[in-house]
Formats: structure tokens, C-alpha cells, sequence
């Protein structure tokens, strides 16, 4: 009885140990988004990871970010606080947010295998405030007044949501699941020793 009670204290604390540990590890939340424009042939959608704690905007800021831009394989995300080259001086942000304008006035900025940079932001300058796209193309001139000729500015429409939970909501869910299992097994532990002495008593 007593090396069971031992063994299943130690499998909790060991269980929990690795959970909690594991908890204090996970901070992202993955979010699924797109933007487009039908009329001049934009298309661009992908992925970001985000930290799992919004600042008192709403906002997250992104990490990472994969997709694709009219096939073009996004490679890499720019840095927030810097401008994508042909932008200057606009740095970006790299704020996403769950509310009605996701996007703030900086946006985000990444880059594609080809070279290419692009950055969607919300223009609230604008008659009617809407969001906005920055490509820029090489060669780039510094600058956002020296547009190249496959450079734009363009409208189009964006959306991004969250789709999975910051990962220690299904830790803490399984520490409980674990701990619940090893305290019936102490339990039906007991109930078996308790008819064992009855039956001997008999």
C-alpha cells in the first residue's frame, strides 16, 4: 500500500513537473490569414504565430509568418520597427489583432523568393479608412515617392483569425486528466485492501 501511495505521488509530481515546465514554455497562438484585391489580381494568404498575450489594444504581435503571394513563397518577415526597402521611412509594427481593424497604420512587412517585398497596413488617411498594400520591387530606391514601375499602393481586403489556444490550456487539461487517474487508482487501492481485511476478518 505504502510503495503504491509512493509510486503514484512520485508519477504525479513527476507529470506535473514536466507539464508545468513544459507550460512555461508555450506562449504562441497560430492564426490563419489573407488579403486580396479581384480587380488588379492580388492574392496572398498564410500563416502567422503570434505571442499568446494581446498589449492593451488587442493587438498581438507576429513572430513568424509563411505563405505565398501571387505564387510567390514568402520568406521572410520584416522586422518590426524597420521599413521594407522602397518604403522608407514607414516602419512596420507587426500588429495583428482580433478586433474590427486588425491591421494598425505601420502593418507588417515580409518578404518572397523573388525578392519582392510587400507590406498591408490600414490606411485610415483614406475617404472611406480601409487597408492598404505596399509592393515594392528591385531595383528598390529609397524612398516611398520613388516608385518603381512595378511598384503599387493598392486597396484590398483583409482578414486573420485565430485557429489553435495557447498550448498549456490542453497541458493544464491533461495535468488534470492524469492526476484525476492516479488518485483512483490510490482508491481503488484502498477499497481492495479494505475487502481483503473484511474477508480475512470473516
Amino acid at each position: 500500500m505504502k510503495n503504491l501511495a509512493l509510486l503514484s505521488a512520485t508519477a504525479i509530481a513527476a507529470t506535473s513537473g514536466l507539464v508545468f515546465g513544459t507550460m512555461q514554455a508555450a506562449s504562441a497562438l497560430n492564426w490563419n490569414w489573407n488579403y486580396s484585391n479581384t480587380s488588379t489580381d492580388i492574392t496572398a494568404s498564410g500563416t502567422f504565430t503570434t505571442n499568446d498575450s494581446p498589449d492593451d489594444l488587442g493587438f498581438y504581435q507576429i513572430l513568424g509568418i509563411t505563405g505565398t503571394r501571387n505564387g510567390e513563397t514568402i520568406t521572410s518577415l520584416q522586422p518590426a520597427g524597420t521599413p521594407i526597402p522602397g518604403n522608407e521611412p514607414f516602419n512596420v509594427d507587426n500588429l495583428i489583432s482580433l478586433n474590427t481593424q486588425q491591421l494598425t497604420g505601420d502593418g507588417f512587412g515580409y518578404s518572397t523568393s523573388l525578392g519582392n517585398y510587400s507590406s498591408p497596413f490600414f490606411a485610415s488617411f483614406l475617404p472611406t479608412p480601409g487597408y492598404l498594400e505596399i509592393f515594392s520591387a528591385p531595383p528598390f530606391i529609397p524612398g516611398y515617392e520613388n516608385f518603381g514601375l512595378e511598384d503599387s499602393e493598392l486597396p484590398i481586403s483583409f482578414f486573420a483569425t485565430i485557429v489553435t489556444v495557447p498550448e498549456h490550456t490542453s497541458i493544464v487539461s491533461l495535468l488534470a486528466l492524469s492526476t484525476l487517474g492516479a488518485l483512483s487508482a490510490l482508491k481503488r487501492n484502498k477499497s481492495s485492501k479494505f475487502t481483503e481485511n473484511t474477508e480475512k476478518i470473516i
